[in-house]
């Protein structure tokens, strides 16, 4: 309305020719100012980002591969944009606060790492827009109504794409030739988790292994699930993917090493003294994540935006900690390994 308006204010005091040739520049101005949401924005009010982490920001690599991800598409930190994060620092009863806290700020778009955060967002408002990264299963957390129509106002980029418990199995078998029991350590209180227990049977009778778990809520906790683990006279261990896992990663892999444990991980945290590392690309779905920023920053809305799972996966072997367990890294590992710590 007020770009019509100023054209035919233009165009009524106008000569003929004058007419012409102002119309050509205004209509020309008026197009650019619908279409170049980038340029307006650019020029105008930065949009206004707020991020939710359930563990402490200090990954800054990570957080370079997604600021970069947005600079790639136009957005950029301080010129055209603002981005308000906050951490709960590993204690997760922080969440709820940190997530209304960020509500009050009405940020154009939210973003979750991990599925806590994601949680505790979709739990503080139903009309800001919801970008979630790493969730196991946002289906069956109910963060979403399926992968294809998320519905509501999240969307976002899920952790798994076929049955990863299993890989990792056969990943460690092939590692512990004969490993017959392998423990999982989970967090009781983390939400991807409990899909992930109730596959659990089924999916040890299909592996044909025993699969005992082990729980750690706590830092503290770690110690004892260990020691659980030890005792059970498990083969090897699976540490499934969460923020205290990965927060204390230094910790869990010295537990692992002090009992003699050969452990798989989710994620490269876990590189520099664990034994391997399997699961997917998380600077990936990072970089990938700035697309879904970046599209609903201009108009489109997370419902019309399905859930996408990883398409690239990362396994990384450390020779070192290997030698210290006295194993025997198989060739038919090495040679798919994409990193491989001497």
């Amino acid at each position: 309305m007020i770009i019509e308006y100023v054209i035919k204010f233009v165009l009524s005091s106008s000569t003929c020719d004058e007419h012409r040739m102002k119309r050509r520049h205004f209509m020309a101005g008026a197009a650019a100012l619908l279409v170049s949401p980038r340029h307006s924005w650019a020029e105008g009010t930065p949009r206004r980002i707020g991020a939710l982490n359930p563990a402490p920001n200090n990954n800054l690599p990570l957080r370079k591969v997604w600021r970069d991800s947005l600079r790639d598409r136009g957005w950029v930190e301080g010129k055209n944009l603002i981005i308000d994060a906050r951490s709960a620092e590993g204690h997760a009863e922080r969440l709820p606060a940190l997530a209304a806290e960020l509500v009050a700020l009405k940020p154009d778009l939210l973003l979750a790492f991990g599925p806590k955060a994601a949680v505790a967002l979709k739990s503080a408002t139903a009309t800001i827009p919801i970008v979630f990264v790493t969730v196991f299963d946002p289906v069956a957390i109910g963060l979403v109504q399926s992968l294809s129509r998320p519905g509501g106002n999240i969307t976002g980029l899920a952790t798994s794409a076929g049955d990863i418990i299993e890989k990792q199995v056969e990943i460690l078998r092939e590692l512990v030739p004969g490993a017959s029991k392998i423990a999982l350590l989970v967090n009781p209180s983390n939400p991807m988790h409990r899909p992930l227990l109730a596959e659990v049977p089924s999916t040890a009778r299909n592996m044909g292994v025993a699969l005992p778990i082990v729980e750690a809520t706590t830092a503290e906790e770690l110690d004892t699930a260990f020691a659980s683990a030890a005792a059970q006279h498990a083969d090897a261990m699976i540490v499934v993917g969460d923020s205290l896992t990965i927060q204390e990663a230094p910790r869990v892999t010295a537990l692992a090493a002090n009992h003699h444990l050969p452990a798989i991980y989710l994620f490269r945290a876990f590189a520099p003294g664990g034994l391997i590392v399997y699961g997917p690309d998380y600077a990936d779905l990072l970089r990938r994540s700035g697309d879904y920023v970046d599209r609903i920053l201009r108009g489109t809305k997370p419902a019309d935006l399905p859930v996408e799972q990883p398409t690239k996966f990362e396994l990384v072997i450390n020779m070192k900690t290997a030698k210290a367990l006295g194993l025997t890294v198989p060739p038919s590992l090495l040679v798919r390994a994409d990193e491989v710590i001497e």
